[in-house]
């Protein structure tokens, strides 16, 4: 609020001077400080607006009654009230606060709101002197208008935000302006006899603020001001006296030394407008140009070359200096065709479909993104770049030149070679690998075939041996018999095996498919298993639905797969274990459960279960027999029953088999 109260002090006291420094026999008001009314409401946000308003109004009213009639003071402080928030509006849209003066759209608001301050009070004094006769209406509307206009656009400024720029004026240049405006202006003011020097003043106006900085310019204008209306005031210079001098209007004085006032404004403002804001661009360009020198310098590991329109190199970033062996020195000024090979352009321009020329190949890759192109280095290697090439243009699309960014991918071209020959290698050697397990498949699937028959032969008569057939065998004959057969029987398994996995292999299992009952089929399995247990003293727990589960498939494959999984339960577990068998059936899945406590399975080896010919690390370890082939053919046949077996296990805490096989498959 003290800001405030200070400014409404100054208004009063230099409205005050303004009406006892008006010529005599006027009926103007001199320059009337309406600037410092309305700059009240741009320095404090208190008091409020319409209690600033009020204040203005008494003050204008009490300094012009102190010379001029009150109606005469009532309307022309209205004027000047109603200025006042008119100026305040404009340049701040409202806002109690100093609005800036930085750019043309500020100084385009700042020069509108004085003009139309400047008609709200003349036409508040052209209906005063209608209202009340006094003076002539429109000498006294030009003569208040004017002033208000000279008073806003010199003392404005000062309360506005401006670029806060020290100038471009060393100290001995700004000693001299000060030296002229304290010599100059006096100087013109006293010999009135050529009125025309008085504007010799304004270059040295202009001067400063193209100079010195803002603040100090407007501090010269106030100076130059100052001089002009106290000098004018005491009958000096070409303003003064204008009554007895050339006849005119007393209240003409007045005019003229507002316009020389408006004229020395309209100089100083824009000027130190534009210089701050030329400053600030400056300013701002230097650090967008040093940021990106910084980024330029900083990327050591990019080629960042430039060029003017010609190809003549303007850049050479560090980057480039250390993939390309040429300090900047060596290469600005150069054209840039020293760094690619006449075969490398040729190779490119073929890649392009373009001519074999330079500008050709540098016009197809402009703006294309990045391409791999061939530098020269200097000591005379070539390396491969992956480059981007890019236009740089005018603010009127004037190509002023050109720019690259280039990275050395030559390690990484010759890693992708090799790579793509490591590739076709390993391709062949895993086409030589499945034609070897091809020729391997079928060799097994012959020889198993062939292997069958003898085997088979084999058996018959050594059941006709145990049977007597050819005469009484004593005990150690008959042990040997048995071996031979039990043996065999092994043989042939296995060749079923072989045989099955064969099928697998060429197309799957030829199965019949027909409704059977899964119960029946467990039964079965465990049927054929039974001796086995009773020999290794295993417990089976056997957990069978009351209602018969109808499912399509075949009979034999299913009970297979059971079988094998029953069999390795009963192998894996030591005597006296136990093996559990559930059938659940759920509203989507049939489950068959196998479950035993028996040596279990490693989890790291888990994975490799349904692999064929692969055997536990536990069961190698302890001597198991077995091929590794029973899990991967019954793996197969419950996934062209369209099921899937899923284990879990722990080593030596037993295992957990799980066949599902899907209810859609059942039939009623």
């Amino acid at each position: 609020m003290v800001p405030a109260l200070g400014m409404l002090v100054l208004t009063a006291v230099f409205g005050t001077l303004a009406l006892y420094g008006s010529p005599e026999g006027g009926d103007a008001i001199g320059i009337w400080p309406a600037a410092l009314a309305s700059s009240t409401l741009l320095v404090s946000r208190r008091p409020p607006t319409a209690v600033v308003l009020g204040l203005v109004f008494v003050i204008a009213f009490g300094t012009i009654w102190t010379a001029r009639p009150a109606d005469v003071a009532v309307g022309l402080a209205l004027g000047i009230t109603a200025e006042s928030w008119v100026v305040w509006w404009v340049l701040t849209g409202g806002v109690r606060e100093r609005p800036p003066l930085f750019t043309n759209i500020d100084l385009a608001r700042y020069i509108a709101s004085a003009a139309i301050g400047h008609f709200v009070v003349a036409l508040a004094a052209i209906l005063t002197s209608f209202a009340t006769g006094w003076g002539n209406p429109w000498l006294l509307g030009l003569a208040v208008g004017t002033s208000s206009l000279a008073s806003q656009l010199s003392v404005t400024p000062f309360f506005c935000r401006l670029r806060p720029h020290r100038g471009l004026a060393q100290t001995f240049e700004r000693v001299a302006q000060w030296a002229l405006i304290l010599t100059v202006t006096p100087i013109v003011f006293v010999l009135d006899d050529i009125p025309a020097l008085v504007f010799m003043v304004i270059p040295v106006l202009a001067w400063g603020a193209l100079r010195s900085g803002a603040y100090e310019s407007i501090a010269q204008l106030f100076v130059v001001l100052g001089f002009a209306i106290g000098m004018t005031t005491r009958g000096l210079g070409p303003f003064a006296n204008v009554d007895e001098r050339y006849g005119l209007p007393p209240d003409v004085q007045g005019i003229l030394l507002s316009i020389f006032i408006i004229d020395c404004a309209l100089v100083v403002v824009p000027f130190v407008l534009s210089v701050g804001e030329q400053l600030e661009n400056a300013r701002q360009v230097a650090a967008e140009r040093d940021r990106v020198q910084s980024i330029v310098n900083g990327t050591a590991g990019v080629a960042i070359i430039g060029s003017d329109s010609l190809a003549q190199i303007t850049l050479f970033n560090p980057g480039a200096e250390r993939l390309l062996g040429y300090t900047s020195e060596e290469v600005l000024g150069k054209s840039s065709r020293m760094l690619h090979s006449p075969e490398s352009i040729a190779e490119k321009a073929a890649e392009l479909g373009v001519a074999d020329d330079f500008a050709a190949v540098a016009a197809a890759i402009i703006g294309r993104g990045p391409s791999d192109m061939k530098f020269v280095r200097k000591d005379g290697e070539e390396r491969s770049h992956s480059m981007s090439l890019n236009r740089i243009v005018d603010d009127r699309g004037g190509v002023i030149g050109y720019v690259s960014t280039s990275e050395d991918i030559t390690e990484r071209l010759e890693a992708e070679n090799r790579l793509v020959e490591s590739l076709e290698t390993e391709r062949q050697a895993v086409e030589r690998l499945r034609e070897v397990d091809r020729v391997k498949d079928a060799f097994v699937s012959s020889v198993s075939h062939e292997l069958r028959t003898p085997i088979t032969s084999i058996l018959g008569y050594t059941e006709m041996l145990e049977d007597g057939a050819y005469g009484a065998l004593g005990p150690e004959q008959l042990d040997a018999v048995q071996r031979v057969g039990v043996n065999s029987e092994r043989l042939l398994s296995l060749i079923d095996d072989l045989l099955t996995l064969s099928r697998l292999q060429d197309g799957g299992l030829a199965m019949v498919d027909r409704v059977v009952d899964l119960r029946k089929v467990i039964a079965a399995a465990c049927a054929v298993v039974a001796p086995t247990l009773e020999r290794r003293e295993l417990d089976l727990d056997l957990d069978l639905p009351e209602e018969p589960v109808p499912f399509l498939g075949d009979r034999d494959m299913l009970e297979r797969v059971v079988i094998n999984l029953v069999g390795n339960a009963v192998k894996f577990t030591p005597d006296h274990g136990r093996v559990a068998v559930n059938l659940l059936v759920g509203p989507e899945w049939i489950v068959i459960e196998v479950a035993d406590n028996g040596i279990g399975i490693p989890k790291h080896e888990q994975e490799q279960l349904f692999t064929r010919f692969f055997r536990s690390s536990l069961a190698q370890e302890r001597a198991i027999p077995g091929s590794g082939l029973g899990l991967s053919i019954a793996h197969a046949i419950v996934e062209q029953h369209g099921g899937s077996m899923a284990v879990e296990s722990e080593a030596g805490l037993g295992t957990t088999f799980q066949v599902r096989l899907p209810v859609l498959a059942s039939a009623a």
